[in-house]
Formats: structure tokens, sequence, C-alpha cells
């Protein structure tokens, strides 16, 4: 893409009225461009998606075609090449046909390698799945082979992610990383910079959202040619109007507001029924499928660890019973799912009891008892949260619950950063991704929660069964750590 130097990253300031010189100025515009600011990306894309799916074609025949070859000692008859190739024949359309509805051919496959080679390998394993499904029930699984069909699924799979990662390389390298024209009109809004995008003032280039005046809207039209994205920095006076023009743009239009970011809007939800709209501003973290999925992960292995761990609680059990003759439970209220309330479950480390955890744990605090200690540095004191796990009340992986008095430094929790209620979108856990990265122990200063805050929230942003399993293993390396007390 090629822009002219007046036409980067303007920074002119808006002013109210003009002076004489400006007037002066306005009246000496820089001519609008012709064919636009840049040239149009939208056809070269499709012709890339063309070329990205005639080579997917290209490149399954000849991984079959060599597997056919290698089969047969390389010299197969005419009926024997046939042979080989016939689940090719039937796994093309259903490849192409998956590969359509996966977004195999989309922006994001174009620059984005490893996007593109998983939404292939997906389209192909599905396809080989869905053929088997068919010849099985067609009795047509014995006239495949299944060593040709295996090295052909293989062979194809492999040169096809080399061809996708190669590929997104070349296109990154002619247009960078993003393989849109987006266009931002400053109009007297916030100012910003958008990485890769044209950045044009919209008094230094004569434009205006005027409905009055058609060679203004021809003005405009001009440099919105080309563009597939476009974003408006403007006066809140001035947002219907720009609205309007690009409504009737025929482009992808956006209105910078500094008041939906702050309050994070997801997204506008029109009600017809009230003639009202709405910004919608949170949402459900999981859907229900993943919801279940996670659930039950939750009760089976919690379950199973309890049947595993049970001889080590009852022995905690009873050390602790012997030691003071006090309750070998202690019960703390923390803050859960939604922002409620409910009962934490832990061996009773100290004498005395804190319900509201307003003092942090210490390494020399002089309330934990000598098996307290023990436990605490080996995290046993945490075992009967397990039971908190098929309540309900928790989950294995999760941001830990807290005490309502508990504080970074001298402030309480949610009083450091406004985001701390957030991480409630989910249930609590026995661990978390901020556990596992070293977070943990007194919050001594601010910073001490801010670390673990940032950690829950990216993990409740990035949930998947995957990443609880991994998490659960890595908490076992830290099961004795050095702020555990």
């Amino acid at each position: 893409m090629e822009l002219l130097d007046s036409e980067r990253h303007a920074v002119a300031e808006v002013s109210p009225s003009r002076t004489p010189e400006q007037a002066e100025a306005r009246r000496r515009l820089p001519a609008p461009p012709h064919n636009g600011l840049a040239s149009s990306l939208e056809h070269k894309r499709l012709q890339y998606y063309i070329v990205m799916m005639l080579a997917d074609i290209g490149l399954m025949i000849v991984s079959f075609a060599v597997a056919t070859l290698l089969y047969y000692d390389v010299s197969p008859t005419y009926r024997e090449m046939q042979s080989g190739l016939v689940p090719l024949y039937l796994l093309l359309p259903l490849f192409l046909t998956i590969a359509l509805y996966n977004g195999c051919y989309s922006l994001n496959s174009l620059t984005g390698a490893n996007s593109a080679v998983l939404k292939a390998v997906t389209a192909v394993l599905v396809s080989a799945a869905l053929l088997n499904f068919f010849a099985f029930f067609a009795k047509m699984n014995a006239e495949f082979s299944r060593i040709i069909f295996t090295s052909g699924i293989v062979g194809a799979l492999a040169m096809m992610a080399i061809f996708r990662f190669g590929f997104s390389r070349w296109l990154t390298a002619q247009w960078g990383p993003n393989p849109k024209n987006q266009l931002v009109i400053n109009d007297g809004g916030p100012r910003f910079v958008l990485p890769f995008a044209f950045h044009i003032d919209a008094e230094e280039h004569g434009i205006e959202p005027r409905f009055d005046d058609p060679a203004s809207l021809d003005r405009l039209a001009k440099y919105l040619c080309n563009m597939d994205e476009v974003v408006v920095s403007c006066r809140t006076e001035d947002r219907l109007a720009w609205a309007e023009v690009l409504k009737g743009s025929g482009r992808h239009g956006e209105i910078v507001s500094e008041f939906t970011r702050e309050i994070g809007a997801l997204g506008v939800i029109h009600h017809d029924a009230a003639n009202v709209s709405s910004l919608q501003v949170s949402t459900g973290h999981l859907g229900m499928r993943a919801r279940v999925l996670k659930r039950v992960f939750d009760i089976v292995t919690s379950l199973a660890a309890l049947i595993v761990l049970l001889p080590l609680m009852l022995a905690v059990a009873v050390a602790i019973k012997l030691h003071d003759g006090g309750s070998v439970m202690f019960l703390q209220r923390r803050i859960g799912r939604g922002n409620q309330f409910f009962d934490i479950y832990k061996f009773r480390s100290m004498r005395e009891a804190d319900a509201n955890g307003s003092r942090s744990a210490s390494k020399d605090d002089d309330r934990i008892t000598p098996i307290g200690r023990f436990i605490r540095r080996t995290s046993i004191d945490e075992l009967p949260q397990l039971i908190n796990v098929l309540k309900g009340d928790m989950s294995l992986v999760g941001p830990r619950p807290h005490a309502l008095g508990s504080k970074a430094g001298s402030k309480l929790f949610w009083q450091v950063d406004r985001k701390y209620w957030q991480r409630h979108g989910l249930r609590p856990g026995i661990t978390g991704l901020a556990q596992v990265r070293g977070y943990r122990g007194a919050t001594d200063t601010e910073a001490d929660l801010t670390d673990r805050l940032n950690a829950d929230l990216e993990y409740i942003q990035g949930w998947s069964l995957w990443r609880d399993i991994k998490i659960l293993f890595a908490t076992v390396t830290v099961l004795v750590h050095d702020r555990a007390f």
C-alpha cells in the first residue's frame, strides 16, 4: 500500500473557529485521490482464496498419487492407480464442503498461519472420518487400501501445513499483518494511531458529513474508495451525521466512543418491540456444553482424588485433634461465583480463627501451629476443598476465592482495581493460573493483587478443559512453595 506523505498519520489540531489563514488553507485543500488511497485488496483476497483452494486440491492429488505409486513399487497398472485414487475422488467433495464451512479460506487464514493450518487439518480429518463412516455403511471399506488412504492423508496434511506457513509469511511480507485496508478519520474526537491503517485529518482534507452538499459527499467517497473498514473519531454532536454517512457508504463503519470502552461494552442490542437500544456489557463466560464438561470433570476428578487421599486426610485430622484437641476443620466465608458467599473448608492450621481474613498469614506468623506450618507448606490444608468442589461451591481450577477482609497493602482487594469483581464470573478454584505462576502467599503490596487479578482474568477469557488439565499438572510442581505459609 502506498500513501502520500500528507495523508500518513496527520496530526493537525482541530480548532472550533478558523482564522483567515486557515480559511485560505481550506481553499487550497489537497485534491482527493481518484482511485482511493490504496488499491483494492478485496479482489486480491478472492484470488488468494482460490489459490489456496487449488493448492489444497493439487497437494491432496499429489499425496495420494505418490502413496499409490509407492504402494505398488512405482509401477502400478492403470486399474491399480485408479483404485488407489478412488478414496481421493470421494474425499475431495467432503473436504471442500467442510473447508468452506469452517473458514479454511477466510480472512484469518491469509496472514494467520496457525489458524490456517488448524482449519485445514480440521477439515481434512473430519472429511476423512465422514468418508470412513459412509464407506462402512456402504460396505466399501474393503475396496480401499488402508495404507494408501492413511499415507495420502498424512502426506496431504504435511504439505498443506508447509504451504500455508510459507504462503502466510509471503502475504505478511506483502501486506503486513493486516490483510485489510483500514481508514481512520479524525474529526475532532480522541486521537489515536491504529497500526497498519491509513490516517487522515477531516479538516485538513476537507471532509464533512454534509447531506445538503452532494459535492462534499462525493469528496468523502473518493477517500473511502477501496477501504474495507472506516473508523471515525469525532465530536459527540457529529456522531449521528457520521453514522448516517457511513451507513450509506456500503462499507464497514465504526465511530469511536470513549464511553463504550470505559464501561467495557461488548455490543449493541436493539429491542425493536420497545423501540430502544442498549449496550451489552457482560455475557456468560462459558456456554452450556463447556459448563457441563467442566462440571463433569470436576466431579469425576475430585471424587477420585478424595478416595485416593482419604487415608492422608484422616491422618492429618487425627494429628490436628491430638495436638491441641481443637476442631479439625476451619470454615471461612469466601466470595464465590457471581459474588455469592460460601463457606470454604480447610484443615485448621492456626490457634486463632480469623473469620474475615483481615490479617494475612506471614512467614513467622505466631498463630500457626507446628502441624499447621507443615500442612500449609505442603498445601495439604487445602484438600478439604475437594468437598466444596463436589458441593458445587468451587471448581478444581479457577480464580482462588478470597476472604472478605483480605487486603493488598492497606486497601481491600476490590478497592485496588475495579476489575476485581470480574474474576467472579466462574466458580472459584482450588488452584488456578495465578497459583501456578507463583502468585500466592501474603499480599503485602497492591502489585501482589494486580498480578493475581490479571492472571485470573486471562484464565477466564481463555478457558478450555485442556488448560484446566495443564494447570492441575503444573500445580503438582508448586505444592511445596516458599510463599505457602
